[in-house]
């Protein structure tokens, strides 16, 4: 057998379908972001803005978290020195959980090393532990979520995206002695939708079902403490487990839950994914609790943000740009096609300075390729103008289709 030759062939299958993924070489300018610096394709660092970082509220940049990752360095080192059990259950760790868990009202909280894998381990133990359980799982789930769904074994039912009548029919049409899990994603990052949380909720009290809800997008940015849209929408102590990220609005690295502390103890004691894993660097918890800690009591960068983006997507219909109107901080354009939409993406960055990644499958379905703009509280008028601008030079040039006139 050739491997080399199969091998090549996977890679090639890539280029043909217009949608292998290329990573762009840079370096963000501390305290200046979305100011950064691109290695790529020219002799020495050209300076560029970044339109697509999840560090949504430019807390990686903030001084509060960068000075307390410099203090945990400097007080216990680089490392966490081994797994929760094994000599990497730092105070760090342990006071990151009680904050989590505080800002969602919940008993306790557990933390793995990324939302992924957050995902996949407790979604997976959960269906073993529970004998004979079922899985509803909205269409448009992360692939950690039908990672962890498809690794538990169990018997799985897929609802069509936000269809709460869908999913009752699935549920009615179970054994109402079946123990039942729904899972879904308050925010859907590539859209920007939301889901009836609270209608959910009331299917699972009604169908005798737990929930879980996937706030990765949501957790730092909606909320009066950034609890995320189940605490906007009041409803954050009636989702069984709320798992987020601390990779995004929060800025550094990581995921977890927070649930029931019955229900945190079975994952933090059964799941592969976190009893084998090294635990978090102490100076990387250090940076996500100072800036769990500051959003919880500032909601300036929450306010900001979502104003620069409401600004970007007016400029864009204005311009007659195809942006997808979502209701949250994100701001799609639709392309509809891999090849131009990683051609766009190379002219911004090549001729204006302006980094954007495309958006391809198996991400999105085939045919809603697209830009993905995520504007940043840092990201001021003249930058959004320039960036609209650029996108009608754009998209004149190559002769592409502009959004119907409202």
């Amino acid at each position: 057998m050739n491997y080399n030759e199969i091998f090549d062939k996977a890679i090639d299958r890539l280029h043909e379908e217009g949608r292998y993924r290329i990573f762009i070489d840079i370096l963000r300018n501390k305290g200046k972001f979305p100011n950064a610096r691109c290695f790529a394709g020219h002799n020495g660092p050209k300076p560029i803005t970044v339109w697509c970082s999840n560090d949504y509220l430019c807390m990686g940049q903030h001084p509060q978290v960068i000075s307390a990752m410099e203090t945990a360095l400097h007080d216990v080192g680089a490392g966490s020195g081994g797994t929760r059990n094994i000599g990497g259950n730092t105070h760090y760790h342990v006071e990151l959980e009680a904050e989590l868990a505080d800002l969602h009202g919940k008993d306790a909280a557990l933390l793995f090393t990324s939302g992924y894998v957050s995902n996949d381990a407790t979604l997976s133990t959960l269906a073993k532990i529970l004998p004979g359980c079922i899985i509803y799982s909205d269409e448009l789930n992360h692939a950690s979520m039908i990672a962890g769904i498809r690794n538990a074994g169990c018997e799985k039912r897929v609802w069509r995206h936000n269809d709460l009548a869908h999913l009752e029919e699935l549920l009615a049409a179970d054994d109402p002695q079946a123990p039942k899990l729904i899972a879904f994603e308050s925010v859907y990052s590539m859209d920007g939708d939301v889901a009836p949380i609270v209608a959910i909720c009331d299917l699972a009290d009604r169908y005798n079902a737990l929930t879980y809800c996937d706030e990765v997008h949501a957790v730092g940015m909606y909320g009066a403490r950034g609890g995320g849209i189940s605490e906007r929408d009041g409803v954050a102590e009636r989702v069984t487990i709320i798992e987020g990220t601390l990779g995004k609005a929060f800025g550094v690295m990581g995921g977890y839950i927070a649930a029931d502390r019955r229900i945190v103890d079975v994952i933090r004691s059964y799941a592969p994914g976190f009893i084998f894993t090294t635990s978090l660097s102490p100076v990387l918890v250090a940076g996500v609790l100072a800036a769990v800690k500051h959003l919880k009591a500032s909601s300036d960068e929450r306010a900001a943000q979502q104003a620069n983006a409401a600004m970007l997507k007016a400029l864009f219909a204005e311009a007659g740009l195809p942006v997808m109107m979502s209701e949250t901080h994100i701001v799609p354009l639709m392309v509809g096609d891999p090849v131009k939409a990683k051609k766009i993406a190379d002219i911004l960055l090549a001729e204006y300075g302006a980094y954007v990644q495309p958006i391809n499958y198996p991400t999105v379905p085939r045919g809603t390729e697209r830009l993905r703009f995520t504007p940043g509280p840092q990201h001021d008028e003249a930058m959004m103008r320039d960036l609209t601008k650029a996108l009608s030079e754009i998209w004149q040039r190559m002769e592409l289709q502009m959004a119907k006139a409202a």
